[in-house]
């Protein structure tokens, strides 16, 4: 599968372009470093936690402390985040110009299967559904990344939420290389 729309202004897009920082999500963002193409920075995010596979296998079950989450949870996690977010995205794209609500991602966790799914399948399935956000931002138009939305109550673009991915993913890796991988 190849995802890469050489003409897509997302090739060239980096946080410099945001035309606000969002509240509350910049806690994210500000962790895409500024070179960071939207683009790029969502074919690595993936890619990084492919790349300590072995640890995530070793810590799967692991919590740091009571009621905290496994890798296998932080990986559910992540990906539920980038679907929700993705739909935000979406929605903001097409016009729609309903607010978005939160979601609590505790009661997210509580539901999803994660501690029954092995790491790799969990690791395939983020690659597959940043792999769609890609191909979803490949083509929006320069007007599209614009366009302002509110979600919860904060005004955010396509764009934040795209750097918002990378930047969870990564505040997420920042955790498990701290907590976990010890």
């Amino acid at each position: 599968m190849n995802l890469t729309n050489q003409k897509s202004i997302g090739n060239d897009l980096t946080i410099n372009d945001l035309k606000f920082m969002p509240q509350y999500f910049d806690r994210y963002i500000n962790l895409v470093d500024t070179k960071t193409t939207l683009l790029d920075g969502l074919k690595k995010s993936s890619k990084e936690f492919y790349d300590c596979q072995q640890l995530l296998e070793k810590y799967q079950n692991y919590s740091y402390e009571v009621g905290k989450w496994t890798p296998k949870d932080i990986l559910q996690h992540i990906i539920d985040n980038e679907r929700i977010q993705m739909y935000r995205a979406l929605a903001y794209t097409r016009n729609d110009t309903g607010t978005m609500p939160g979601y609590d991602q505790d009661i997210y966790a509580n539901y999803s299967n994660a501690s029954n799914r092995s790491v790799s399948d969990l690791l395939n399935e983020f690659e597959i559904v940043s792999a769609s956000s890609v191909l979803f931002f490949e083509s929006l138009t320069e007007e599209m990344f614009h366009k302002k939305g509110i979600c919860f109550e904060i005004e955010i673009t396509p764009l934040a939420i795209g750097f918002l991915n990378i930047g969870h993913a990564k505040h997420h890796l920042n955790i498990l290389n701290e907590r976990y991988f010890k």
